[in-house]
């Protein structure tokens, strides 16, 4: 048997064991296998595609910021005046935006979480901390689960000036996600990609709820809140011929 599968699958049980251990005895901290059989990357940098207001992707590798969560991209929260509005698509949009100002971005590794993901503390270029402006301005939460008291006087600053999320009601992430945990998708599409869909096509080919083609170019009112479902149809183009040859017509506005 080679070397490396027998090492993995010693890990692997001793995972098993110290999980068992930790669930009868509650004294043990929470046992992550991806931590065992992973390496552990120094950083990771680069421009940045957003999939939610607490999530990234560099270079094909999703990156979670660590200690906080944001509204699910499905979410939505009331506003001041009792209105519902898509508080995860604006905590992703600010996101866009924040990043879009000072790139690249630069992630140091904290942990693979279950899921795979790189969990990291994330800086803009101007080494602006990327979750504690996120908290500031309401964006995001503190996740208690997760922070260790980090980025409490940020929230606190938000929840006094009543900005983001502060402005109105709104139900935790973790909540959220626990109530619609069967359509929650595991794997969401980037949301936003800062400099172009890919390799610069940047042109977004929606599909709205009657099945008309649209297609929305970067400047247009609704560009930075269109999200692409692919698994929808939906796709990005890379000039507006190609989008009006497949049968896309642009929008209005």
């Amino acid at each position: 048997m080679p070397l490396r599968l027998v090492l993995v699958t010693v890990a692997a049980v001793s995972a098993l064991v110290t999980q068992f251990v930790m669930h009868n005895s509650g004294s043990l901290p929470e046992i992550n296998l991806q931590n065992i059989i992973k390496p552990r990357p120094v950083a990771i940098a680069g421009v940045a595609s957003v999939i939610d207001g607490d999530t990234i992707e560099i270079h094909g590798q999703r990156v979670r910021f660590n200690g906080i969560d944001a509204p699910e991209s499905r979410q939505y929260c009331d506003d001041a005046k009792g209105f519902e509005y898509p508080c995860g698509r604006r905590s992703a949009e600010a996101l866009d935006k924040f990043l879009a100002a000072s790139r690249p971005v630069q992630c140091a590794f904290v942990t693979w979480d279950r899921y795979g993901r790189f969990v990291g503390t994330c800086t803009r270029a101007d080494r602006a901390d990327v979750a504690a402006w996120m908290v500031e301005h309401g964006q995001a939460l503190v996740w208690p689960k997760y922070s260790n008291g980090a980025y409490a006087a940020q929230q606190a600053k938000a929840q006094a000036a009543q900005v983001g999320l502060w402005v109105g009601t709104f139900q935790t992430p973790w909540d959220w996600r626990a109530q619609h945990s069967d359509d929650v998708p595991t794997t969401p599409t980037p949301t936003f990609a800062l400099d172009g869909g890919n390799a610069g096509c940047n042109i977004k080919g929606n599909i709205s709820a009657d099945g008309e083609r649209i297609y929305h170019v970067p400047g247009q009112k609704y560009y930075s809140v269109t999200i692409i479902n692919q698994a929808k149809g939906e796709r990005w183009f890379c000039s507006e011929a190609e989008a009006v040859a497949a049968g896309w017509r642009r929008s209005k506005r």
